[in-house]
């Protein structure tokens, strides 16, 4: 990958071992006004720059997704608005994302919950940390 500074459109960066974070990935569309959707999966892509940038700002992908536009970072439930204001009418995924996190308030009670069921959904596939492999007696802690 080139440079995202120097490309136009929006940079979704998930967990690529979540059903649901995969899910919402591929399912995303953008208004056309935003150019072109690149998709990092996390556990793929370490060695990416904008991977490394993502570390530099602290943000954590296992605490939240990360969508890069027009240099501004959305991490978590930022990210979930971001996807209600520039998702294109397309689709069930970006209608349930325009109907439920265009609110700020909505988005901020429901993230925890949808981060709580990744998790668990982490655990039952026995996936570890991004970044960090399972240790060898068997604890698959999610934090």
């Amino acid at each position: 990958m080139n440079d995202p500074a120097a490309q136009d459109g929006v940079w979704f960066v998930y967990d690529g071992a979540c059903p649901l974070c995969n899910a919402a990935a591929h399912a995303f569309r953008i208004r056309q006004k935003y150019g072109t959707l690149h998709l990092i999966n996390a556990r793929e892509s370490a060695d990416e720059p904008l991977m490394h940038e993502i570390a530099n700002r602290g943000l954590d992908l296992d605490e939240g997704m990360v969508i890069y536009c027009q240099g501004e970072f959305y991490h978590g439930k930022d990210a979930l608005r971001f996807m209600a204001q520039a998702g294109n009418n397309e689709g069930m995924l970006n209608y349930f994302s325009k109907a439920v996190f265009r609110s700020d308030r909505r988005a901020a009670f429901i993230y925890p919950w949808l981060r709580g069921a990744r998790n668990i959904l982490l655990k039952i596939r026995k996936v570890g940390k991004i970044g960090k492999p399972l240790r060898d007696d068997g604890d698959y802690t999610l934090g």
